[in-house]
């Protein structure tokens, strides 16, 4: 195929998480964002040895499996790919990519699972205005058009959608998008551009407790301009919502990249924190601080790996757990009553912090968080695990570390993926060094969206 040409061509397959697999008269190529059955135009981009890359175009023919009615916002946005499926259908969708999948990885390992080895997709207790935290962006839509505040446009990073109807998020978050979009429009401030660093907005960082209501309001703006930092306040003190406004913040992020943190993050009103409650248990939420977007899947998410690491008792009723990649101590405080110890190791401090401050307001005693990298952490810990629960990033664990964790030889590992493919790719040194896959389940945390949760509980071969 020609690259930069428009091709059209029929979606026979899509694999995990978005890969669309095109036929046309061409060739295969791989797009992105689309969905089986349908008819689609892409311009190719790139071409590999057996197959194009293209980025897609337009849906010129909707597949048979579409029958959901999509937010106003589909298809520009690009946040919700299987919008317009019917949500039994984006199950079954996700549930066979990982069957094919991780199957793909046992076909290589023949005897390394059980029949039975499948569990299936458990569905989101909710579909709908289930995120918790949503980073919107100040932008444009065109080139010196009028303040924007909302999601990138799908394919154009430059380009800010306001998304004012978007039904993944809670309710309370769409108030508060209209009504400060509609204020600093009224109040005509410059949103902050990459490419000449002059502006002021940049980011609207909104965060609520599922189960407790309370919510913290973060604007992050550039050092440009000084604004009456009371004016916003008394605008979302003012707005009629479900939740409670316990803390209203002011980052400044005079940064040229993108992404947000709390370096220099100051209190405008209330507090800088917020509560959630998970399964009995509590935590204290910043503005940063990794907690699942989706708090009743997480709950799920959460039995299922209790469940695999309770399941048949190595014969020591009060062992020593690892929680690797622990990230706030979520994880390592749900497993504290089955252990004698929890040692939780995660790399980013803020988080670690964060871990010790729940685990200390849950009044369990019997953790341990420390802050580093993995692969070198596991060389300085003294006592050694009777079970591993790991719950790396994205890119899975790194081979270095993963090797470590397996020399430990415990009768169970339990492992959390946020993304199947690097999974299977772990899958690979996983069953070459004594271990067998017993079950998989997985776990739709984000229902109109092509992302899924996996949850693997592997033993030892004894």
């Amino acid at each position: 195929m020609k690259k930069n040409t428009k091709i059209i061509g029929k979606v026979t397959e899509v694999l995990f998480p978005n890969k669309g697999i095109v036929e046309a008269e061409d060739g295969i190529a791989h797009v992105k964002g689309v969905i089986p059955g349908q008819t689609i135009s892409f311009v190719v981009k790139k071409n590999r040895a057996d197959h194009s890359e293209g980025r897609l175009d337009s849906i010129i023919e909707k597949s048979e499996l579409e029958t959901a009615e999509p937010c106003p916002h589909y298809g520009i946005c690009g946040g919700c790919s299987y919008q317009t499926l019917p949500y039994e259908t984006q199950l079954k969708i996700k549930e066979d990519q990982i069957r094919k999948l991780l199957g793909n990885v046992f076909k290589r390992y023949a005897g390394s699972a059980p029949e039975d080895w499948f569990e299936g997709i458990i569905p989101s207790p909710v579909d709908a205005e289930y995120r918790n935290k949503m980073e919107f962006s100040f932008g444009n839509e065109v080139l010196d058009g009028p303040l924007e505040l909302g999601m990138h446009k799908s394919g154009r990073f430059n380009d800010v959608i306001s998304v004012p109807e978007c039904r993944i998020v809670d309710e309370d978050f769409r108030t508060i998008l209209k009504e400060v979009h509609r204020f600093f429009v009224e109040k005509n401030i410059p949103f902050y551009r990459r490419s000449s660093g002059v502006g002021y907005l940049r980011n609207l960082l909104v965060r609520k407790g599922t189960n407790t209501g309370e919510m913290i309001v973060d604007l992050v703006t550039s050092s440009q301009l000084d604004f009456d930092m009371g004016l916003f306040k008394d605008l979302i003190l003012g707005l009629k919502l479900k939740g409670d406004i316990v803390g209203i913040l002011h980052t400044v992020n005079d940064s040229t990249g993108d992404a947000v943190n709390g370096e220099d993050t100051r209190t405008i009103w209330g507090r800088d924190y917020f509560y959630d409650e998970l399964l009995g248990l509590r935590f204290k939420i910043t503005p940063f601080s990794f907690f699942q977007t989706n708090t009743l899947g997480a709950e799920v998410l959460y039995k299922k790996a209790r469940e695999y690491a309770t399941i048949n008792g190595n014969g020591k009723e009060k062992g020593i757990i690892y929680d690797l990649y622990s990230g706030t101590g979520t994880i390592a405080q749900m497993m504290a009553e089955s252990a004698s110890k929890v040692v939780g190791i995660e790399i980013v401090p803020e988080a670690v912090e964060a871990a010790k401050i729940n685990a200390e307001l849950n009044g369990l005693d019997n953790t341990e968080f420390i802050a580093g990298d993995v692969l070198k952490m596991l060389d300085e810990v003294e006592e050694k695990p009777d079970l591993i629960i790991m719950d790396p990033p994205r890119v899975g664990a790194v081979p270095k570390a993963l090797k470590k964790i397996l020399d430990y030889g415990v009768d169970r590992i339990v492992y959390i993926s946020c993304k199947a493919p690097s999974l299977a790719r772990d899958l690979d040194m996983i069953l070459t060094n004594g271990y067998r896959v017993d079950r998989v389940c997985c776990v739709d945390m984000f229902p109109s969206t092509s992302g899924v949760e996996t949850v693997c509980l592997l033993s030892k071969i004894q």
